[in-house]
Formats: structure tokens, C-alpha cells, sequence
């Protein structure tokens, strides 16, 4: 595909960068990214992503737009309460970049929906959602289908964000990461808080990293984990290594 005039101007300081370039913007332009949530995390993430010129955006969120969100998630505004959030997120979108496509589904994931995310062969998935069972469901199907995965996570000053391509060799899966489908008891953000530019940086890294797997530039980032912790102004990076004994990730590899 060759870049219109607009989209030779629009991408310009992509364009200047060795690392990105003509081919690499090109790349982008042909990506499908889906998304998972649209909120905290998902708000810069989208706009970030349409931003970029990633030519798909699938956005999967049941939610809907709430008053207390509006500390956090950027992506909407007082007028938008009540509305569901994948809708409004894929409105930004096309404010943002009339080259992108944007696809909403107002629908919570489950087993028997899994197409909704699936759909015409994602390059990447991008997990920002706040609900543990959901997040073992994407990443099993990412898994399953050799898709990357981008798992970002927030809770009051903290963030994660990770990296899982668990079918490559010496690379782990997001379960040799949290375990064969533990228990979770931990607490919402409604119940202990998070401080909203928190999920603006993890949001924005998780954006960068999602670009990261269309068009690969610097150290390969699969495989390791970043803890930020914002009270402290500390960030660290893990690497995890593949579980052996991990049910998920063994019978995908090679």
C-alpha cells in the first residue's frame, strides 16, 4: 500500500524514525489491534493507537459511562453518562483519525462470544480490563490463535504491563504468569481507589507496546513484566521465565 499526502504529513515524526519509517508506518496502517476495556487504561491506549494510524481498532466493552469514571478515562466527558463506553470510544476514534476503522461491541466476553474478538485475524490484543475472569479468557484465546498479547493492570499508585507470546520458545504465557486459573479476591478500583493519571501511563505504555508487535524497534519486550510503583517514583522490569509444568502454554510450542 502506498501513504496518501495527508498520511505522509499526518505521520511525519514517525516517518523520521529509522526505527519506524515509510515500511514501518505502512505496517501499522495494514494492523488490526483489539482491544479489551475501554476505560482507565483503554482511553489512552485507543487514542494513542488511532493516533498512530493502526488502520483497525476493535473495542469490546459492556460498559457503561458512569459519573465517577469521569476521573480517570478521558476518552469521555460528562455529556457521555449513561452511554456505553465501546461506542463512544470508537466515535473518538474516527474525530481522531478518519484512516482508522473502528468496530464496538457492546458485550462482555464469554466462551461463546470469543469471535467478537477474534474477528478478522487481530495482530495484536490488548487486554486493559478489570475483570481476572475475562483476562485468563482473552489470554487463553490469544494463546490459542498465536496472537501477542499486551496485559496492562492499575490499582491505586501501581501499574503492570506485560508482554505474552507463550507458543515462541523460551517465552511464557499470561497463566505460567499468574497460575492455572487461580482464585482472585482482589479489590476493585471502586473499592480501593486509583489515582487517575496512574492509568494514563500504563494506558500510553501499553499503547506503545501494542506498536511494538506491528512494528518491532529496540529490545524485544515479550517476556518480561514492568512493575511501576508511583509512590516511590520505581519502576522495575522482570523476566519471567516459561512455566514447564504450565497446561496452557506446553502443548503450543513449536
Amino acid at each position: 500500500m502506498t501513504l496518501t499526502a495527508d498520511e505522509l504529513t499526518r505521520y511525519a515524526r514517525h516517518i523520521v524514525l529509522p526505527e519506524i519509517g515509510g515500511s514501518g508506518q505502512q505496517r501499522l496502517a495494514r494492523a488490526h489491534v483489539a482491544v479489551v476495556g475501554a476505560g482507565g487504561i483503554g482511553s489512552p491506549l485507543i487514542q494513542y493507537l488511532a493516533a498512530a494510524g493502526v488502520g483497525r481498532l476493535t473495542i469490546v466493552d459492556d460498559d457503561r459511562v458512569d459519573l465517577s469514571n469521569l476521573q480517570r478515562q478521558t476518552l469521555f466527558s460528562t455529556a457521555d453518562v449513561g452511554r456505553p463506553k465501546a461506542e463512544l470510544a470508537a466515535e473518538v476514534v474516527r474525530r481522531i483519525n478518519p484512516h482508522v476503522a473502528a468496530v464496538a461491541h457492546v458485550a462482555r466476553l464469554a466462551a461463546d462470544n470469543l469471535a467478537l474478538l477474534l474477528d478478522d485475524a487481530p495482530a495484536v490484543i490488548v487486554d486493559g480490563c478489570d475483570n481476572f475472569d475475562t483476562r485468563l479468557l482473552v489470554a487463553d484465546a490469544a494463546l490459542a490463535h498465536r496472537i501477542p498479547l499486551v496485559s496492562a493492570a492499575v490499582g491505586r499508585f501501581e501499574g503492570q504491563l506485560g508482554v505474552f507470546r507463550g507458543w515462541e520458545e523460551g517465552k511464557p504465557c499470561y497463566r505460567c504468569f499468574v497460575g492455572d486459573a487461580p482464585a482472585r479476591d482482589a479489590l476493585t478500583c471502586a473499592e480501593e481507589g486509583v489515582l487517575g493519571p496512574v492509568t494514563g501511563i500504563v494506558g500510553s505504555m501499553a499503547a506503545l507496546e501494542a506498536i511494538r508487535q506491528v512494528v518491532p524497534f529496540g529490545d524485544d519486550s515479550a517476556g518480561r513484566l514492568v512493575l511501576l510503583d508511583f509512590l516511590s517514583l520505581r519502576f522495575r522490569t522482570l523476566a519471567l521465565p516459561p512455566d514447564p509444568a504450565c497446561r496452557a502454554c506446553g502443548a503450543t510450542r513449536g
